[in-house]
Protein backbone atom coordinates (compact mmCIF):
# COMPACT_ATOMS: atom_id res chain seq x y z
CA UNK A 1 0.00 0.00 0.00
CA UNK A 2 1.47 3.62 -0.43
CA UNK A 3 0.17 7.06 -1.74
CA UNK A 4 -0.80 8.47 -4.50
CA UNK A 5 -1.28 12.34 -5.23
CA UNK A 6 -1.85 12.63 -1.40
CA UNK A 7 -4.19 10.25 -0.94
CA UNK A 8 -3.99 6.74 0.28
CA UNK A 9 -3.51 3.73 -2.01
CA UNK A 10 -5.69 0.72 -0.68
CA UNK A 11 -3.85 -2.09 -2.88
CA UNK A 12 -0.63 -2.50 -3.65
CA UNK A 13 1.88 -1.65 -6.60
CA UNK A 14 1.67 -5.09 -7.62
CA UNK A 15 -2.75 -5.16 -7.42
CA UNK A 16 -2.74 -1.48 -8.41
CA UNK A 17 -0.17 -1.73 -11.53
CA UNK A 18 -0.50 -3.23 -14.86
CA UNK A 19 1.93 -5.79 -14.78
CA UNK A 20 -1.23 -8.50 -15.12
CA UNK A 21 -1.58 -8.00 -18.69
CA UNK A 22 -5.24 -7.57 -18.73
CA UNK A 23 -5.42 -4.78 -20.73
CA UNK A 24 -3.66 -6.71 -24.01
CA UNK A 25 -5.18 -7.72 -27.27
CA UNK A 26 -4.98 -11.27 -25.92
CA UNK A 27 -7.11 -11.15 -23.22
CA UNK A 28 -9.44 -8.31 -25.33
CA UNK A 29 -9.91 -11.24 -27.34
CA UNK A 30 -10.64 -13.61 -24.92
CA UNK A 31 -13.49 -11.43 -23.17
CA UNK A 32 -15.07 -10.85 -26.55
CA UNK A 33 -15.42 -14.84 -26.57
CA UNK A 34 -17.19 -15.54 -23.43
CA UNK A 35 -19.81 -12.04 -24.41
CA UNK A 36 -20.66 -13.47 -27.48
CA UNK A 37 -19.23 -17.05 -28.06
CA UNK A 38 -19.67 -18.70 -31.47
CA UNK A 39 -21.61 -21.81 -31.62
CA UNK A 40 -22.58 -23.22 -35.29
CA UNK A 41 -26.05 -22.61 -35.25
CA UNK A 42 -27.29 -21.25 -32.45
CA UNK A 43 -24.83 -18.34 -33.15
CA UNK A 44 -22.97 -18.41 -36.16
CA UNK A 45 -22.07 -14.77 -36.09
CA UNK A 46 -20.03 -15.16 -32.78
CA UNK A 47 -16.44 -14.98 -31.97
CA UNK A 48 -13.97 -18.08 -32.30
CA UNK A 49 -11.89 -18.64 -29.79
CA UNK A 50 -8.49 -19.00 -31.03
CA UNK A 51 -6.16 -17.83 -28.25
CA UNK A 52 -6.02 -20.90 -26.06
CA UNK A 53 -4.11 -24.32 -26.38
CA UNK A 54 -7.64 -26.21 -25.80
CA UNK A 55 -8.45 -30.02 -27.11
CA UNK A 56 -12.20 -30.20 -27.47
CA UNK A 57 -12.52 -32.55 -30.26
CA UNK A 58 -12.53 -35.67 -27.91
CA UNK A 59 -14.87 -34.33 -25.04
CA UNK A 60 -17.49 -36.73 -26.44
CA UNK A 61 -15.10 -40.05 -26.39
CA UNK A 62 -14.40 -38.99 -22.81
CA UNK A 63 -18.01 -38.80 -21.95
CA UNK A 64 -18.99 -41.82 -23.06
CA UNK A 65 -16.36 -43.37 -21.00
CA UNK A 66 -17.45 -41.90 -18.04
CA UNK A 67 -20.79 -43.27 -18.19
CA UNK A 68 -19.17 -47.01 -18.72
CA UNK A 69 -17.22 -46.26 -15.78
CA UNK A 70 -18.11 -44.07 -12.86
CA UNK A 71 -16.52 -45.42 -10.68
CA UNK A 72 -13.51 -43.54 -11.84
CA UNK A 73 -14.92 -40.38 -12.21
CA UNK A 74 -15.72 -38.23 -9.54
CA UNK A 75 -18.78 -36.99 -11.88
CA UNK A 76 -22.32 -38.12 -11.32
CA UNK A 77 -24.47 -39.53 -14.77
CA UNK A 78 -26.47 -36.85 -14.11
CA UNK A 79 -23.34 -34.13 -14.50
CA UNK A 80 -21.52 -36.26 -17.13
CA UNK A 81 -23.00 -33.76 -20.03
CA UNK A 82 -21.63 -30.58 -18.28
CA UNK A 83 -18.03 -32.26 -18.02
CA UNK A 84 -16.79 -30.04 -20.92
CA UNK A 85 -17.73 -26.71 -18.87
CA UNK A 86 -15.25 -27.76 -16.05
CA UNK A 87 -12.58 -29.47 -18.15
CA UNK A 88 -11.37 -26.30 -19.91
CA UNK A 89 -9.80 -22.81 -18.74
CA UNK A 90 -12.30 -21.08 -16.58
CA UNK A 91 -12.86 -17.55 -15.50
CA UNK A 92 -9.94 -16.41 -13.03
CA UNK A 93 -12.56 -15.78 -10.59
CA UNK A 94 -13.84 -18.99 -10.22
CA UNK A 95 -17.06 -20.98 -12.06
CA UNK A 96 -20.09 -18.19 -12.54
CA UNK A 97 -22.30 -20.79 -10.78
CA UNK A 98 -20.19 -21.38 -7.89
CA UNK A 99 -19.80 -17.78 -7.12
CA UNK A 100 -23.79 -17.07 -7.63
CA UNK A 101 -24.26 -20.41 -4.85
CA UNK A 102 -21.27 -19.23 -2.63
CA UNK A 103 -23.33 -15.51 -2.46
CA UNK A 104 -27.04 -16.66 -2.00
CA UNK A 105 -25.64 -19.00 0.76
CA UNK A 106 -23.91 -16.56 2.56
CA UNK A 107 -26.73 -14.20 2.15
CA UNK A 108 -29.02 -17.29 3.96
CA UNK A 109 -26.28 -17.87 6.47
CA UNK A 110 -26.75 -14.17 7.64
CA UNK A 111 -30.93 -14.20 7.76
CA UNK A 112 -31.23 -12.81 4.25
CA UNK A 113 -30.45 -9.21 5.82
CA UNK A 114 -26.82 -9.02 3.51
CA UNK A 115 -27.20 -9.39 -0.01
CA UNK A 116 -23.63 -10.35 -1.89
CA UNK A 117 -22.09 -9.75 -5.22
CA UNK A 118 -21.25 -12.89 -7.05
CA UNK A 119 -19.20 -10.33 -9.32
CA UNK A 120 -17.13 -9.17 -6.33
CA UNK A 121 -16.11 -12.96 -4.98
CA UNK A 122 -12.87 -14.72 -6.45
CA UNK A 123 -12.59 -18.07 -5.62
CA UNK A 124 -9.73 -19.66 -4.43
CA UNK A 125 -8.43 -23.40 -3.92
CA UNK A 126 -7.94 -23.09 -0.60
CA UNK A 127 -7.48 -20.76 2.46
CA UNK A 128 -3.37 -21.11 2.21
CA UNK A 129 -4.05 -19.82 -1.30
CA UNK A 130 -6.52 -16.91 -0.51
CA UNK A 131 -4.21 -15.42 2.53
CA UNK A 132 -1.47 -15.25 0.12
CA UNK A 133 -3.37 -13.83 -2.04
CA UNK A 134 -4.77 -11.31 0.08
CA UNK A 135 -1.72 -10.19 0.78
CA UNK A 136 0.10 -9.69 -2.13
CA UNK A 137 -3.01 -7.02 -2.91
CA UNK A 138 -3.00 -5.58 0.22
CA UNK A 139 0.35 -4.80 1.08
CA UNK A 140 3.87 -4.32 -0.42
CA UNK A 141 7.18 -6.02 0.73
CA UNK A 142 7.97 -4.35 3.77
CA UNK A 143 4.97 -3.63 5.08
CA UNK A 144 3.40 -5.45 7.79
CA UNK A 145 0.24 -7.15 9.16
CA UNK A 146 -1.16 -6.63 12.96
CA UNK A 147 -1.48 -10.26 14.01
CA UNK A 148 -3.30 -11.22 17.67
CA UNK A 149 -1.56 -13.82 19.12
CA UNK A 150 -1.35 -16.72 19.51
CA UNK A 151 -2.02 -17.50 16.33
CA UNK A 152 -2.11 -20.00 13.40
CA UNK A 153 1.71 -20.73 12.91
CA UNK A 154 1.15 -21.45 9.20
CA UNK A 155 0.37 -17.17 8.87
CA UNK A 156 3.63 -17.24 8.89
CA UNK A 157 3.99 -19.45 5.45
CA UNK A 158 0.90 -18.14 4.15
CA UNK A 159 1.59 -14.53 4.29
CA UNK A 160 5.58 -13.87 4.70
CA UNK A 161 7.24 -16.30 2.64
CA UNK A 162 6.87 -14.99 -0.90
CA UNK A 163 5.14 -11.95 -0.57
CA UNK A 164 7.91 -10.11 1.81
CA UNK A 165 4.88 -9.12 4.46
CA UNK A 166 5.84 -8.76 8.26
CA UNK A 167 3.69 -9.93 10.75
CA UNK A 168 3.31 -7.78 14.52
CA UNK A 169 1.98 -9.44 17.51
CA UNK A 170 -0.92 -7.98 18.56
CA UNK A 171 -0.82 -9.08 22.37
CA UNK A 172 -3.87 -10.95 23.96
CA UNK A 173 -4.92 -13.41 26.54
CA UNK A 174 -7.29 -15.71 28.12
CA UNK A 175 -7.97 -13.31 31.35
CA UNK A 176 -10.87 -11.21 28.32
CA UNK A 177 -11.74 -14.55 26.59
CA UNK A 178 -8.75 -13.40 23.82
CA UNK A 179 -10.71 -9.71 22.98
CA UNK A 180 -8.35 -7.31 20.97
CA UNK A 181 -8.54 -4.05 23.11
CA UNK A 182 -7.75 -0.34 21.97
CA UNK A 183 -4.56 -0.75 24.30
CA UNK A 184 -2.95 -4.14 22.81
CA UNK A 185 -3.12 -2.25 18.97
CA UNK A 186 -1.81 0.71 20.21
CA UNK A 187 0.87 -0.82 21.35
CA UNK A 188 1.71 -2.74 18.42
CA UNK A 189 0.95 0.45 16.32
CA UNK A 190 3.30 2.18 18.50
CA UNK A 191 6.56 -0.63 18.13
CA UNK A 192 5.90 -0.71 14.27
CA UNK A 193 5.90 3.17 14.05
CA UNK A 194 9.39 2.88 16.05
CA UNK A 195 10.56 0.71 13.93
CA UNK A 196 9.63 3.00 10.91
CA UNK A 197 7.21 0.49 9.34
CA UNK A 198 4.56 2.88 8.17
CA UNK A 199 1.88 0.85 6.33
CA UNK A 200 0.18 -1.36 8.73
CA UNK A 201 -3.00 -4.02 8.68
CA UNK A 202 -4.80 -5.76 10.63
CA UNK A 203 -5.34 -9.66 11.09
CA UNK A 204 -8.17 -10.82 13.37
CA UNK A 205 -6.99 -14.33 13.71
CA UNK A 206 -5.88 -16.19 16.20
CA UNK A 207 -5.72 -20.06 17.63
CA UNK A 208 -9.36 -18.97 19.08
CA UNK A 209 -10.57 -17.39 16.39
CA UNK A 210 -9.64 -19.19 13.50
CA UNK A 211 -11.93 -18.01 11.24
CA UNK A 212 -11.16 -14.00 12.05
CA UNK A 213 -14.42 -12.88 13.39
CA UNK A 214 -13.61 -9.75 15.32
CA UNK A 215 -13.84 -10.24 19.07
CA UNK A 216 -12.77 -6.88 20.21
CA UNK A 217 -13.80 -3.54 22.80
CA UNK A 218 -16.37 -1.94 21.29
CA UNK A 219 -14.79 1.07 21.20
CA UNK A 220 -12.52 0.17 19.44
CA UNK A 221 -14.88 -0.27 16.48
CA UNK A 222 -15.68 3.45 16.27
CA UNK A 223 -12.50 4.92 17.37
CA UNK A 224 -11.94 7.37 14.61
CA UNK A 225 -8.71 8.27 16.14
CA UNK A 226 -7.27 4.68 16.13
CA UNK A 227 -8.92 3.98 12.67
CA UNK A 228 -7.85 7.00 11.24
CA UNK A 229 -4.17 6.39 12.66
CA UNK A 230 -3.92 2.72 11.30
Amino acid sequence: MGFLGGEVQLLSKMAAGNGHGEDSPYFDGWKAYDSDPFHPTENPEGVIQMGLAENQLSFDLIQDWMVKHPQASICTLEGVNDFKDVAIFQDYHGLPEFRNAVANFMGKVRGDRVKFDPDRIVMSGGATGAHETVAFCLADPGDAFLVPIPYYPGFDRDLRWRTGVQLLPVHSDSSNNFKITVAAMEEAYNNAAAENIRNMYDECGSNENHFGFVNCEPSWIVDPYFIQRL
